[in-house]
């Protein structure tokens, strides 16, 4: 089973894409969307098209979304919901179920605690996934393959088939 975790943001998205029908989960590929403009309707436009690309490219049976529950201010966690709802609705579109998890719950899952930072998160999805330590790799594609690893660890928690 083909999963695409996702990190949603208005300057960049981040994704990662994992085989979960193994033991363990395997890495298939990452990247990172980073729309430009200032104009957040086009910035939103940008992320649908390309994202659609990805999950056209990879064909996931699910996706996995982080959700957001916090924001440094108000216009902020609106442009964020913005941005998730484009994912969803890109998602949605192609008949791929949306699966959400908060940050929290994205951490606890890969590093075991809850208030990891991001460098923790990074180090561990490295680990889980057998990359090398000094493959290049955005901060926004390590948290959407953490998003993805969740997911994946929660399916497993759930007694889901893969």
């Amino acid at each position: 089973m083909i999963i695409c975790g996702i990190d949603p943001g208005t300057r960049t998205t981040g994704y990662g894409i994992l085989d979960i029908g193994l033991s363990k989960p395997l890495y298939i590929a990452h990247g990172i969307i980073t729309p430009t403009g200032m104009d957040l309707s086009k910035r939103l436009g940008m992320i649908f098209k390309e994202l659609t690309r990805v999950l056209d490219k990879y064909s996931p049976t699910e996706v996995a979304v982080e959700a957001s529950f916090y924001a440094l201010n108000a216009q902020t966690a609106l442009k964020l919901g913005q941005v998730r709802g484009v994912i969803i609705l890109a998602a949605t579109l192609m008949d791929i179920p949306v699966y959400e998890y908060s940050p929290t719950e994205v951490k606890k899952a890969t590093c075991g605690y809850g208030h990891a930072n991001k460098a923790q998160v990074a180090t561990m999805v490295r680990l889980l996934l057998g990359l090398p330590k000094d493959s290049p790799m955005p901060s926004d594609a390590s948290d959407a393959l953490a998003v993805a690893i969740c997911h994946s660890s929660s399916r497993i928690m759930k007694g889901l088939a893969i």
